[in-house]
């Protein structure tokens, strides 16, 4: 069984907004577990618990070769006793799995942890939510428990709703960066009437708000900044790589290139723009995801481009 801690929040001082009357903290939700932290624990807590419920041996589960879910899950498994498969995006990973487990680190984790891999190629993982390509994987694996890939489905909102509490009522905005939107849906759903959510997507386009709009009935008091994706999911800057290593360096809280460092860099600037009126109190959410720096740092190296401190 994991050792879940609970979450601080922390004040930030940060040198390019100290002059503002804007108070911004950060819920330290990358602090609850080593390997299963931030969202990833919430969203699988109540999975785990219906998994087990339904005796299932096995949980199955999609994702990218450096997903933060396909690690998160994996730890999971090994913790409680699951034998877990992960089905990769990307059958030339398949080819040599020495090579593959040598060059990246998440997939290395996850096979450390007892996670099988199943490389399947782009077009067929278009099609991983199909029945046909469902029943395929069951006729291949037999009995398994299905985690979606990112992690979102109800049981998932439900843990996700429980990332704000008593403490967290006092903020104006809650920010947090979105993926799939599950976890944003749990906490417009856990949010008081007097505050405001704004995702910041780490993906390009408007398709989220209706993802989001199916796990949560409410229509007001929640926005998508689209204004931070620096290019898409996967996508970088020098700048935001610079930002990522100054905020580390003033606060001594680690960001992630893919998530939390893209809505960082978006709550710093939109304080600097005037957005929030004075006396505002912005509580952020850190999802975790830091494991993903080693090997965005392993693409910046080759890039010869600014590493991640």
């Amino acid at each position: 069984m994991p050792n879940i801690k609970n979450s601080i929040i922390q004040k930030i001082s940060f040198s390019e907004i100290n002059k503002f009357d804007v108070a911004l903290y950060i819920k330290r939700e990358d602090l609850i577990h080593p390997t299963i932290s931030g969202n990833k624990y919430r969203k699988l807590k109540y999975n785990i618990e219906d998994a087990q419920t339904q005796q299932k041996e096995v949980l199955l589960t999609f994702g990218g070769a450096y997903s933060n879910h396909i690690a998160a899950l994996a730890s999971v498994g090994k913790a409680y006793g699951f034998q877990t498969i992960g089905v990769i995006r990307g059958d030339e990973l398949g080819g040599n799995l020495s090579k593959t487990l040598d060059t990246n680190p998440t997939l290395q984790f996850a096979h450390q942890c007892g996670m099988k891999f199943d490389f399947i190629s782009r077009s067929d993982y278009r099609n991983k939510t199909s029945e046909s390509f469902i029943k395929k994987l069951k006729d291949k694996y037999g009995d398994f428990y299905l985690v979606p890939e990112g992690g979102t489905n109800e049981l998932a909102i439900k843990g996700c709703e429980e990332i704000l509490n008593a403490e967290t009522e006092k903020f104006d905005y809650i920010c947090v960066a979105v993926g799939t939107g599950g976890t944003i849906a749990g906490i417009i759903k856990s949010a008081t009437v007097n505050q405001q959510t704004v995702g910041f997507p780490a993906l390009k386009g408007d398709f989220l708000i209706e993802e989001i709009k199916k796990y949560t009935n409410r229509t007001d008091k929640w926005t998508l900044n689209t204004m931070y994706h620096f290019g898409g999911y996967g996508k970088t800057s020098d700048e935001l790589i610079q930002f990522i290593n100054k905020f580390k360096s003033e606060t001594k809280i680690p960001l992630d290139p893919i998530y939390t460092g893209k809505m960082m860099f978006g709550i710093i600037d939109l304080i600097k723009k005037g957005t929030f009126k004075n006396g505002t109190k912005i509580l952020a959410i850190h999802t975790g995801g830091l494991q993903g720096i080693i090997g965005m740092n392993s693409v910046l190296k080759k890039k010869n481009s600014l590493l991640i401190e």
